[in-house]
């Protein structure tokens, strides 16, 4: 089935994935993606072999195969700790302590593999106070400084999703981490523990940010910023049909093609000078005004081909047929779903979408066989329960 697709950068790596849900998932999609083979183990409890053929719904499962596992049961153990010796990583999202209660914590897989790499996930990290502690993405945002500075002035911080916590912070970091951790191995370095905690890689991607405090570029109430929403050149704006632009024209040489291209101001309004701060919520106004002129298409037209940095605000269903996202297959289709390609792209190792998501346990037979497991022990595994 994907014999004749490109490998991709990761071919011959081999993943295991402890199933769990978001930026655990989403690491393993990215490698998978890259051209690794992971393998997700998932729970006996999930497993519906009637629904065996067909993809399973959740596209961050996209691209491995599944194993149905007990991780409670004595054979469950054995069968993970077989996957674990001839996989080069393993990705688990549990709380702290959970894998060593099952005997499969790091010094239990290294054990039977000294060159694995163990990628742990979580929102506060394997250790500090609030470790033990459930979280989600918003939680962590919160306590990094990352939330308090998202929203309009004078509003109360806005969630951006969970993209930034679960999948920027979370998921991005540790499937760079394990890349990075890969690499040492490749050199000769032995296997180790990768602790990917969204808390970290939050304040890690607000770098910039902390930087322009220092120099005196960045005020701490939210929406008063060059790059928060508190510029009139850098925000969104509502347009006669009730959909939205976003303009981003920070540049001096920008902004003039925005206003050269959309003839501001409307008469009454003045082009005040943008850079003194005070006159920013009367530009915002004018702007205002002359946007809600026209469509959002419109403008779309009139300001796209240029250096205007102007954008329509896409919705979900449309962005898949943008003309440049179109010509450059951000999207593509795969079993009747339009889904986000994989990324970044690589001139010598191309990547592609090797297999559907899995059905939980869909492939538990074919993984038992590759991990050394005869038919018989297969059956007796079954029977007690511990792989499905």
């Amino acid at each position: 089935m994907t014999d004749d697709l490109p490998a991709g950068p990761l071919a011959g790596v081999r993943v295991i994935e402890l199933a769990g849900i978001g930026p655990g998932p989403f690491t393993a999609m990215m490698l998978a993606d890259l051209g690794a083979d992971v393998v997700r183990v998932d729970r006996v409890t999930d497993v519906d072999a009637s629904a065996f053929g067909s993809p399973h719904p959740d596209l961050l499962n996209r691209g491995r195969r599944s194993v149905g596992v007990d991780l409670k049961s004595p054979g469950g153990r054995e069968v993970v700790l077989a996957l674990v010796a001839g996989a080069d990583a393993l990705i688990e999202g549990f709380r702290p302590g959970v894998t060593e209660r099952l005997g499969l914590g790091p010094a239990d897989c290294h054990a039977v593999n000294p060159r694995l790499v163990y990628g742990r996930m979580t929102g506060w990290g394997q250790d500090g106070p609030a470790a033990p502690y459930a979280g989600h993405d918003i939680d962590y945002l919160a306590l990094t400084g990352a939330l308090h500075g998202i929203g309009r002035a004078g509003e109360r911080p806005v969630p951006p999703m969970n993209l930034l916590g679960d999948f920027g912070g979370g998921g991005m970091m540790l499937a760079l981490g394990l890349v990075s951790a890969l690499y040492a191995v490749r050199g000769g370095a032995p296997g180790q523990v990768v602790d990917a905690a969204i808390v970290d890689g939050v304040t890690v991607l607000s770098t910039q940010i902390h930087a322009l405090r220092r120099l005196g570029m960045w005020q701490d109430p939210r929406g008063l910023n060059l790059l928060d929403g508190g510029a009139p050149f850098y925000d969104t704006y509502e347009c006669a049909d009730g959909r939205h632009l976003a303009v981003g024209a920070l540049e001096p040489r920008f902004y003039d093609e925005l206003v050269r291209r959309t003839g501001f101001p409307l008469p009454g309004d003045e082009a005040l000078d943008r850079t003194d701060p005070a006159n920013w919520p009367a530009l915002r106004e004018a702007w205002a005004r002359l946007f809600r002129t026209r469509t959002r298409d419109e403008w779309a037209e009139l300001l796209g081909e240029s250096d205007a940095c102007v954008a329509p605000v896409l919705d979900w269903a449309e962005a898949p047929r943008h003309p440049h996202l179109a010509a450059r297959g951000t999207f593509v289709d795969r079993d009747g779903v339009t889904q986000p390609a994989p990324a970044p792209r690589f001139s010598g190792t191309p990547t592609a979408l090797r297999r559907p998501p899995p059905q939980p346990g869909e492939h538990t037979d074919e993984l038992l066989a590759e991990a050394g497991f005869d038919a018989g022990r297969i059956a007796e595994l079954r029977g007690a329960g511990a792989v499905a």
